[in-house]
């Protein structure tokens, strides 16, 4: 590839005088020479990289552990261990290992260690060894998703073997269609997983907006499925992903064929090596074999059966229940492939009441992005120096929450006033994890689900098409078609053709970079606020403005066509919907719930003065609405009380445990359990001593004489103590942690 030698600034030589327009169209003639040279490096690069075997798109230097072609069930997967640069602190290999898995929806492997502020970065820098799970641009011969699938269990099992002085499993990222991938897994295979972070990740695909989120019609009015089947086949059982990349280009016309050039040609001189790095990832198409295809369409795209359980791999049912390991969902509200309705309304059919959750001792977090697209979520830098590095240094903290339903909120301590025991949240962000509900899952999407009844009409009727096209046409396909023309069509596909024409084997290439080097000696800056200037500006803004338009009109036809035709007017009337998702699973959580109830009522007394301090922080928890991270690190409570009261609770409680059990028993019996605490704290001592210790993890104290937590004001009355003894007890134990220290702050604003 061409080298290049960006100008930031004019030359130094002198100008003779010019006027306005003058100046300009010299500047956009440079600039237009400067695009074209960008564009000859973006295609050499996309050569280049072929030429290269098309290897993962990593930051970092890495080593080859496993490779999938060797298993038992070949595939082109493969794991690797990265191994951190010089500037980054060395590995604790006593710490967890982190493991990245990179979506394949078209595009090759690399986004998540894209920039050294990665994931990847993000977690080096924690002192985890990481590995990554990379893939080649062509299947292996037979490959299915589920062969995958083994083979993912593979490497975490290999990781596993590699720590074996570290007890706890490894945590695991899943970008985009790697989240749901690794979730499928996790239920089968809950014994390999530690936390699980889903990024960016569509489980229920027939959740969405039509106004915000038109993706999930675009399929309905070619008649579901058998149009992947289709194009499998004509590739000779080679799935182009080009087409992925081609759908996800068309949901943003405006950005696809003028913003994204039109940003490269008005800023050439400092944005092409930001453009060029992206487009060496973007430009990557990577191939499935048709059944991986027909797996993720019918399954998933279409038949959204992953959030209710109908997956089967072979004999056993994928069911999302079986993960024991927290879960932690990060989605956005600018994502328009996976919409936060996709990202979280599996909670919904899968668990139905969030007391199901707690009471199955599961913990579920989501954590929520106001603005970045899909695409932010995985390379933004901001988003890795603030949402995933806090993911990664709260494990801890997400580990040990009791079993529910949570949304992870970040505030930045610029601004804030000095928090008392600052060295347990140390850095920019003081982090809490507010409960949530069904209720608030559903409120984030102000059109409701009633028009997921539409899609299980289409799943109907792309499974009869699917049928016939298997039955009756794809034999005359098959019988046509050969890998070498299905490669050939593959390569004239205009993605691909627009980086192989435009590199160093165009014939005016030659002309452009001679063109290009003079330009940079001689370059000339027209002033941003002339008034050719400010015309290019307005015309950006109709041009864009225009194409959104056109993409407005094109979905909402979209919208109407899809609804014309499966609705109730339409084949909905002889294709009737099933029953919601989200009813069968509450009535199921219902039945579960009741269950847990009966079973946890028999015992409900059992327990002394550290069962009964999780009973009142969990019951303070849910009134004050959230666990803050510094209280859940606060918790370890032995080391806060006073030597002459620890003999009154045994020095061998795992307090994590216990708050998690004691979880399930006040998500399903609240009233009831704090009723027993009576019979639990027979004498005055243990329930003053009960309460002051819930009140330090509580952080209620310095404001003990007014708490701010209600339920402590209720148990002093109902349990009959002297509410200043709590009081003192409670500031004995909290001054054992220290007074408010200054708060570390970043000199940037977040």
């Amino acid at each position: 590839m061409a080298s290049r030698t960006p100008s930031t600034a004019p030359a130094t030589d002198s100008l003779p005088p010019l006027d306005d327009l003058s100046a300009y169209l010299t500047d956009a003639a440079q600039r237009s020479v400067l695009f074209m040279d960008t564009l000859l490096d973006r295609g050499n690069a996309y050569r280049e990289h072929l030429a290269q075997g098309t290897p993962p798109l990593l930051k970092f230097d890495h080593e080859l552990v496993l490779d999938g072609a060797t298993l038992a069930e070949p595939c082109n997967y493969a794991l690797l261990r990265i191994t951190p640069p010089a500037d980054m602190p060395p590995v604790n290999e006593g710490s967890r290992p982190l493991v990245v898995v990179d979506p394949r929806a078209g595009h090759g492997p690399g986004i998540g260690g894209f920039k050294h502020d990665s994931e990847v970065g993000v977690a080096m820098r924690a002192g985890h060894p990481v590995y990554f799970v990379t893939f080649r641009p062509q299947p292996e011969d037979g490959q299915t998703l589920f062969g995958v699938m083994h083979a993912e269990a593979q490497f975490l099992e290999a990781v596993i073997a590699r720590h074996p002085h570290c007890p706890a499993k490894p945590v695991v990222i899943g970008n985009c269609q790697a989240g749901w991938a690794m979730m499928a897994l996790n239920a089968t295979r809950p014994e390999l997983f530690g936390p699980l972070m889903v990024v960016g990740a569509p489980i229920s695909y027939w959740a969405g907006s039509s106004t915000l989120n038109p993706m999930r019609y675009s399929g309905a009015a070619l008649g579901g499925s058998w149009l992947a089947s289709f194009t499998a086949d004509l590739g000779a059982d080679r799935f182009d992903g080009a087409y992925l990349v081609e759908n996800f280009e068309k949901l943003n016309p405006a950005n696809t064929l003028w913003s994204r050039y039109y940003k490269l040609w008005s800023q050439v001189d400092s944005e092409a090596e930001r453009f060029l790095e992206f487009e060496r990832w973007w430009g990557g198409y990577f191939r499935m074999t048709g059944s991986e295809i027909e797996s993720i369409v019918e399954n998933l795209f279409v038949g959204n059966r992953l959030a209710r359980g109908e997956v089967m791999d072979g004999e056993t049912r994928i069911d999302l229940r079986n993960i024991t390991a927290p879960i932690v969902v990060f989605a956005s509200h600018g994502d328009n492939i996976t919409p936060v309705p996709q990202a979280l309304d599996w909670i919904i059919d899968t668990w139905g009441d969030e007391r199901a959750i707690a009471a199955a001792g599961r913990t579920i977090v989501y954590v929520l992005h106001e603005s970045v697209g899909h695409l932010g979520i995985f390379v933004g830098g901001e988003i890795a120096r603030k949402e995933h590095d806090q993911l990664v240094s709260s494990l801890d903290v997400i580990e040990g929450l009791p079993p529910g339903l949570y949304e992870m909120k970040l505030k930045a301590k610029a601004g804030l006033e000095a928090q008392r025991w600052e060295q347990l949240e140390p850095g920019d962000y003081t982090v809490s994890y507010e409960h949530r509900s069904m209720q608030d899952i559903l409120a984030l999407n102000p059109e409701g689900r009633e028009e997921e009844a539409l899609f299980s009409t289409i799943a109907q009727v792309s499974e009869l098409n699917a049928k016939f096209y298997k039955t009756w046409v794809r034999p005359w396909v098959k019988l046509l078609a050969t890998r070498s023309v299905g490669d050939a069509i593959g390569n004239m596909h205009t993605l691909r053709l627009q980086r192989e024409l435009i590199s160093d084997t165009l014939p005016l290439a030659p002309l452009i970079r001679a063109l290009a080097k003079q330009v940079r000696t001689h370059r000339i800056h027209a002033a941003p606020d002339s008034e050719p200037s400010r015309m290019e500006q307005q015309l950006d803004a109709q041009i864009t403005q225009s194409l959104n338009a056109y993409r407005n009109k094109r979905d909402k036809r979209s919208v109407e066509l899809a609804r014309s035709l499966y609705g109730a007017q339409g084949l909905g009337f002889w294709f009737k919907p099933a029953v919601p998702d989200s009813q069968v699973a509450h009535e199921r959580a219902q039945l579960d719930i009741e269950a847990a109830r009966q079973a946890v009522l028999k015992d409900i007394a059992k327990g002394g003065v550290a069962e009964a301090v999780c009973r009142i922080v969990l019951a303070g928890m849910v009134s004050i609405g959230a666990f803050e991270r510094r209280s859940l690190r606060l918790a370890r409570l032995l080391s806060l009380l006073p030597a002459n009261e620890r003999h009154r609770i045994p020095t061998n409680v795992n307090w994590v445990q216990l708050l998690k059990e004691q979880a399930r028993i006040t998500a399903v019996a609240p009233v009831e359990a704090l009723n027993a605490l009576e019979q639990m704290l027979p004498d005055s001592a243990q329930r003053e001593l009960a309460l002051a210790i819930s009140a330090a993890v509580m952080m209620i104290e310095p404001t003990l004489a007014n708490p701010r937590s209600e339920i402590i004001e209720f148990l002093i009355g109902t349990l009959g103590v002297d509410p200043e003894r709590v009081i003192a007890l409670a500031k004995t134990i909290t001054d054992t942690v220290g007074s408010p220290k200054p708060a570390a702050r970043s000199k940037k604003a977040p």
